[in-house]
C-alpha cells in the first residue's frame, strides 16, 4: 500500500496547482482503500511478483475518487470522512473539473501496463459506473423502486469497481479463465455487501465514526434496501411515513421512519441480505489454495458486514 500511494501521488502531479490542491485534499482525506487492497491481494493469492499490481492498484483509486468528486457535486454533499467535501472546499467546478482529471489521468496510468484487457476491463468498468449513476440519479424520489432495480443501480455504481479491481489481481497473474471469473465474482459480491452496509449505515451508524450525517440519503431522496423494504411488507401507516419522508427529504422525518424501519424488520432484512452477499463472496474462494492473502480476502467479508464506519 505505500508502494500504491507513492504511485498515486505521482499520478496526481500537475503543473495547474489548483489540480494539485483538490486531488490532495481528496486523496489525503483517508478512506479504507478497499478496492486498492483487493488488487493487490487477489494478484498475490495468484501468484503474481511483479509491480504492475501496484499502478493498477492505484488506477483504481483515482477512478474511485473521481466519483466521489462527482457524487458530491451531484448530491450536494458537506461532509465526507468527516470533513467538509471537496465541492464545500473548493467549489463546484473545480470539484468536476479535477474528476474530470483524475479519470483522463488514470487512463494514462492504464496504458503504461502495456495490455488490451486491462485497459478493456478498466474501460468497460468506468462506462458501467457512469451508467449506474445516471441510473441513480433517474431513481431519485421514486417511491415505488423494487429490489431488483436498486440492487442493479448498486452493482453498478459500486460493485462494478470492486470486481474490477479483482478481476485485474487475477488477469495480472495470468491464472486461467475459470480462476479469473471466480475471483471477478467475489469481487461483485463483496462490492454489493459493503454498498449494502453503507445504506444500512445511513440509518444506523453512528454520524462521528462514518463521517458523515445520518440521513443523507433520505434527504437526496434516495430509496435504498431499508426503505424498499419497509414499502414493500409495512402498514399502510407505515408505507405512508416512508413515502412522507422520501418525497420531502425532511429530517423532521427521520425519526419516525427509523421506528418504521424497526417495525417492519426492514433494518435486519437489509443486514442479513448483505451478510447472504458477503457469504456468497466468500464461497467463490473456496477452490483457491490457503494462503495469507487468501484468508485476508475471506476476512473482509466478515469487515464489510461488520463495520460501524
Amino acid at each position: 500500500m505505500v508502494a500504491v500511494d507513492r504511485a498515486l501521488r505521482a499520478g496526481l502531479d500537475s503543473d495547474v496547482a489548483l489540480v494539485r490542491s483538490v486531488a490532495d485534499y481528496i486523496i489525503g482525506g483517508g478512506g479504507k482503500r478497499l478496492r486498492p487492497a483487493l488488487l493487490l491481494l487477489v494478484a498475490r493469492a495468484c501468484g503474481y511478483r511483479g509491480t504492475h499490481h501496484h499502478t493498477l492498484a492505484a488506477v483504481v483509486e483515482m477512478i474511485h475518487t473521481s466519483t466521489l468528486l462527482h457524487d458530491d457535486v451531484v448530491d450536494e454533499s458537506a461532509q465526507r470522512r468527516g470533513k467538509p467535501t471537496a465541492n464545500i472546499e473548493f467549489g463546484n467546478a473545480a470539484s468536476v473539473l479535477v474528476g474530470d482529471f483524475l479519470y483522463s489521468r488514470s487512463f494514462q496510468m492504464m496504458v503504461s501496463v502495456d495490455s488490451m484487457r486491462v485497459l478493456q476491463i478498466l474501460a468497460d468498468a468506468t462506462n458501467v459506473i457512469a451508467a449506474g449513476e445516471v441510473q441513480q440519479l433517474m431513481n431519485t424520489g421514486d417511491v415505488n423502486l423494487d429490489e431488483q432495480a436498486y440492487i442493479e443501480v448498486i452493482q453498478r455504481k459500486t460493485a462494478k469497481l470492486f470486481e474490477a479491481a479483482s478481476r485485474l489481481g487475477a488477469l495480472l497473474a495470468g491464472v486461467d479463465e475459470a480462476r479469473e471469473t471466480s475471483f471477478a465474482r467475489y469481487g461483485m459480491h463483496l462490492g454489493t455487501a459493503f454498498q449494502m452496509m453503507d445504506d444500512l449505515l445511513d440509518y444506523t451508524g453512528d454520524a462521528a465514526a462514518i463521517g458523515k450525517n445520518l440521513g443523507d440519503d433520505l434527504a437526496e431522496g434516495k430509496m435504498t434496501l431499508p426503505l424498499i423494504r419497509a414499502m414493500a411488507v409495512g402498514a399502510t401507516d407505515d408505507v405512508a411515513v416512508v413515502r412522507h419522508a422520501i418525497e420531502s427529504g425532511g429530517q423532521t422525518d427521520f425519526a419516525p421512519l427509523i421506528e418504521v424501519l424497526k417495525r417492519t424488520d426492514a433494518l435486519a432484512y437489509t443486514q442479513a441480505y448483505a451478510q447472504d452477499e458477503a457469504a456468497r463472496a466468500a464461497a467463490c474462494l473456496a477452490a483457491e489454495p490457503a494462503s495469507p492473502d487468501k484468508e485476508t480476502l475471506i476476512q473482509l467479508c466478515s469487515f464489510a458486514v461488520g463495520r460501524s464506519f
